[in-house]
């Protein structure tokens, strides 16, 4: 997000205990047809991401697509409250996000209407496992996880390497109120032996609304099979690979994501946005 936005806060009740979500609304004026507020687009970040981290791409594609969009910082992360420094993120830590969190979110704020989705990585398994039990419009979904890859596992372990190294977490600090909350409450789950069997492919297979699953063909954190892997469980999949990209399609071909996300939506029948 650009120096800009406008951020707000959130209290949401959270597993007992109060919880403060950063949050800012982008195209916030964009109007339907009949001149009702436009339907809302969730943007959900990555396992290391907050609001700022996004930069201008939920901004750029709302407006592309007349939608409004929100975009917050998940409970650990940006300036939202942050994990308390013995917690310890559980293997169904995204489920808690897509079924408790994002909910309350969207509660909180007063959306009723079954939102549009956007996730990128974790926040793209976020992002399947709510639609898979909660009314969603439809959800676009960026190098998202459907179980535990070696490629994974290794991509994690060199981002360790270099947090520890100093510059990865001097970056992070920028952008998080203490960078150490979402690093090792992500990658001391995701390094976990309890965490490697973790997979939500029965789970997606109840999905009903339209998804587009993209992936660049160079992730570095997972395989083409993540991807195509919702295309077998979930038939109203559309696939999109993207060539000399990697981790993070909408930061390395966000043009190409832009008109991938448009064409789409003209597709997926009545309600769509336009």
């Amino acid at each position: 997000m650009d120096s800009t936005t406008t951020t707000q806060r959130l209290r949401i009740d959270w597993r007992g205990r109060p919880t403060d979500i950063d949050y800012a609304w982008v195209n916030d004026t964009a109007r339907g047809p009949a001149g009702a507020p436009a339907p809302v687009m969730v943007f959900l970040h990555e396992g290391l991401g907050s609001i700022a981290m996004w930069r201008d791409f939920p901004a750029r594609l709302c407006e592309a697509l007349g939608l409004r969009g929100l975009v917050y910082s998940r409970p650990g992360y940006g300036r939202s409250t942050m994990r308390p420094p013995d917690e310890r993120w559980a293997p169904d830590y995204l489920h808690r996000q897509a079924h408790e969190v994002l909910p309350a979110v969207l509660a909180g704020l007063g959306i009723d209407s079954p939102p549009w989705l956007f996730g990128h990585s974790d926040g793209g398994s976020i992002a399947l496992l709510h639609a898979a039990r909660l009314p969603t419009a439809g959800a676009i979904v960026a190098a998202p996880h459907i179980v535990v890859e070696s490629l994974s596992i290794d991509g994690i372990r060199d981002t360790v390497a270099a947090y520890e190294r100093g510059p990865l977490r001097e970056r992070l600090a920028r952008f998080h109120d203490d960078p150490d909350s979402p690093f090792h409450g992500w990658s001391d789950c995701w390094l976990s032996p309890a965490f490697r069997d973790w997979s939500i492919v029965e789970e997606i297979r109840a999905i009903r609304c339209p998804l587009l699953a993209m992936q660049g063909v160079d992730d570095e954190y997972g395989t083409l099979e993540q991807i195509r892997g919702i295309a077998r469980a979930v038939p109203r999949t559309r696939l999109f690979e993207i060539p000399a990209c990697g981790h993070s399609p909408h930061k390395d071909r966000p043009a190409e994501v832009i008109a991938a996300v448009r064409d789409w939506l003209v597709e997926v029948g009545p309600g769509a946005p336009r």
